[in-house]
């Protein structure tokens, strides 16, 4: 008799399993997420070959700690001499070349990421949550572009001043706000949507609106100035590659251009090995990337399903698919060939959104780190 009881309840166990499992596949399939992802084909990853064979050579970098602070995105390096870094507590840090001093000199507010300085002197930055800022020499901060303005700005991202006074900066997406979100997590979910909504601006000081100088890029992120100013450097994060953009464009569409380059804007270096960040040009003629993230196997095999997509974000947290650390900064030439490959897979300074050369030094920008790093260019370059 006990044998013929067990029937039941071994039958009340399997269905209470099927509607559990079916309500996982409702809840993986249906369960609202803040994306709408478009499906698209990823590159197929070279790997770490030729130029990107792995190496250590960027784990000779020296931490400099800073304190309580974290998150020295982008180092401009001031008229002083010293070097300005924005933190994830809105802080911009000043602080001295050999990194043993250092003061607060500007409060935000926001999360201050790319900076650049004028011609008068003041620190132009782009801040993700408020819009694009000047910061006067005294530390007074006046809104050039409200974030909430005329033309709305989701993630104001990276800038360059060029000499005449106008600025480029970068909104990376228009889809997912940063300040709604987070910086990081904005990019995430805007790389994995993919729906390709970021663009270049141009701002005159004193304009009504910033001018579009190319949209549709996927997550657009860094912005360098070449020295004579007629060529901007782009990187675009989602689609793994960088952007060369004539100055004086305006009004051009990314998938045009991917199709059928033009004398003003081309694809400088597709495939790259990770998530390109920042992009710097140096007085030595190198045009520095940082890679905030090495590839990811899962991302790219998603590219072309965007409903899987979207039921990672269903996941919990730990389980998206986000790359592991990996320090990783590549410099090219102006015509994307490779100069210089640093990398460090132990990740001692995680996600290395960019390098910035001066006066013989590499100073090393982390997106998270509560360090940036200092390397001898010499040291770097095997010279």
């Amino acid at each position: 008799m006990r044998r013929w009881r067990t029937v039941p309840a071994m039958r009340r166990a399997l269905v209470g399993s099927a509607v559990a499992l079916a309500a996982l596949i409702g809840y993986l399939a249906a369960w609202p997420v803040p994306i709408r992802p478009l499906a698209w084909k990823a590159p197929t990853f070279a790997g770490y070959v030729g130029p990107h064979a792995r190496n250590q050579r960027l784990a000779a970098a020296r931490r400099v700690p800073l304190g309580a602070e974290i998150g020295p995105e982008h180092i401009a390096v001031g008229p002083d001499g010293w070097l300005y870094t924005g933190t994830l507590s809105g802080s911009v840090l000043r602080i001295r070349s050999d990194g043993e001093r250092r003061e607060v000199f500007a409060r935000t507010g926001g999360r201050p990421l790319g900076m650049a300085f004028d011609g008068n002197g003041r620190l132009i930055v782009a801040d993700a949550f408020r819009g694009l800022l000047a910061i006067e020499r005294d530390g007074r901060i006046t809104v050039l572009l409200a974030a909430d303005g005329p033309e709305p700005l989701a993630f104001a991202d990276a800038v360059a001043v060029a000499s005449d006074g106008r600025i480029f900066f970068t909104d990376a997406t228009q889809r997912i706000p940063a300040r709604r979100y987070g910086t990081f997590d904005a990019a995430l979910l805007d790389i994995l949507e993919h729906s390709c909504t970021g663009r270049v601006l141009e701002f005159v000081p004193g304009a009504a609106r910033p001018r579009v100088v190319i949209g549709g890029l996927c997550f657009a992120n860094g912005v360098a100035l070449s020295t004579d100013e007629r060529r901007l450097y782009v990187s675009e994060t989602g689609a793994y590659r960088i952007w060369r953009i004539a100055t004086g464009a305006h009004g051009l569409e990314a998938a045009e251009l991917a199709r059928a380059p033009s004398a003003e804007a081309r694809v400088l270096v597709d495939n790259l090995p990770g998530f390109p960040d920042n992009v710097t040009w140096s007085p030595a003629g190198r045009l520095w990337v940082g890679l905030t993230k090495p590839r990811s196997p899962v991302v790219d095999a998603l590219s072309g399903w965007p409903a899987l997509r979207a039921a990672t974000l269903r996941l919990p947290r730990v389980l998206w698919p986000v790359p592991p650390a990996y320090g990783h900064v590549i410099a090219y030439d102006d015509e994307g060939h490779v100069a210089a490959d640093l990398q460090d897979p132990a990740g001692q300074i995680p996600e290395t959104s960019g390098v910035t050369e001066r006066d013989g030094v590499l100073y090393i920008q982390s997106l998270h780190a509560g360090a940036f790093g200092i390397l001898r260019t010499d040291l770097a370059l095997g010279r």
